[in-house]
């Protein structure tokens, strides 16, 4: 049997959509799917009235070094072995994703923030064939109209001893996304060959920084995506990134975009979308998931 476990990084003013989406693993997942959700020490006991059977509570203290030392009154900390520059809160967020994604016993983590939530019915199969773990990437789709992209594919090859290489590069960011634990293992375990650093110190001093793009970028450019995993352009997600509120007629016009693969949609937090209209589009998905067949396996779009 495949183990698989969804992971989430979160925080106090995320906690409603942080708990729409705990719901929606729940009801979406069998029984055997375990949600881990990682808050600051301050946030625990909010967090706390999510905890069940299936939903576990995490402190990030857990997954970040003890020399990093919280800085009061901020979002940062200070890396007592390397305090230049301040370790800031977006890279501790990306620290203690890899750090709980390699910490996990189990043979597929799901990456997913708290906006995002499911409303079809997914199992382990869906992101798991033959053992090996489905590998989102989508060709040639970076390059210079997005220079932060091309920043975070340098600085990924960088940090893993790799060449440079020309744009395009390809996209490897989604959202929910699979990580093979044992993948991003060895991928940490290199930087920090690489580096001659701890990989969090190596990882914490790049001023940009992602940590979808590095997974993709070891996953291809060091063990070879098709020989280690099922690779996939379809993002099994309906995603929304504007940071532009939806209006009832702009979310009308966002579900009519759903795709029977799609097990689930993002609404960006940042966005600034009210309350209402939120949960207004999900209900409309729920209610039209019986409409199309819900996705049990790997998409149709993938490709050996």
């Amino acid at each position: 049997m495949t183990r698989m476990a969804v992971i989430t990084k979160s925080f106090a003013p995320d906690f409603e959509l942080c708990a729409a989406l705990n719901r929606s693993v729940l009801e979406n997942s069998p029984d055997a799917i375990q949600h881990h959700i990682i808050v600051p020490l301050s946030d625990l006991k909010q967090f706390g009235r999510l905890a069940g059977p299936r939903t576990h509570i995490r402190c990030e203290a857990e997954f970040l070094p003890r020399t990093w030392v919280p800085v009061p009154f901020t979002n940062t900390r200070i890396n007592l072995g390397r305090p230049f520059p301040p370790v800031r809160g977006w890279i501790q967020q990306q620290v203690v994703k890899l750090a709980a994604v390699a910490a996990s016993e189990d043979d597929v983590a799901l990456i997913a923030d708290s906006d995002v939530e499911f409303f079809r019915p997914f199992t382990a199969e869906t992101f798991v064939r033959d053992g090996k773990v489905r590998f989102f990437c989508g060709p040639d789709q970076i390059d210079k109209r997005l220079p932060r992209h091309m920043i975070w594919h340098r600085v990924a090859r960088a940090l893993l001893g790799l060449p440079a290489a020309e744009p395009p590069y390809p996209d490897y960011i989604s959202t929910p996304l699979a990580w093979d634990p044992i993948i991003v293992r060895q991928m940490l375990a290199r930087i920090t060959a690489i580096t001659g650093r701890p990989w969090p110190t190596a990882i914490a001093r790049q001023l940009h920084f992602s940590e979808c793009v590095l997974y993709g970028v070891f996953v291809d450019g060091v063990i070879g995506a098709p020989a280690n995993s099922f690779v996939s352009d379809e993002s099994l997600c309906l995603v929304y990134w504007k940071h532009i509120p939806l209006t009832p007629d702009s979310a009308a016009q966002f579900i009519g975009g759903v795709r029977p693969t799609d097990i689930a949609a993002v609404i960006q937090s940042k966005s600034r979308t009210p309350s209402a209209v939120r949960e207004a589009v999900f209900a409309a998905l729920r209610a039209a998931r019986n409409t199309s067949q819900a996705l049990q396996g790997p998409a149709k779009a993938e490709r050996r």
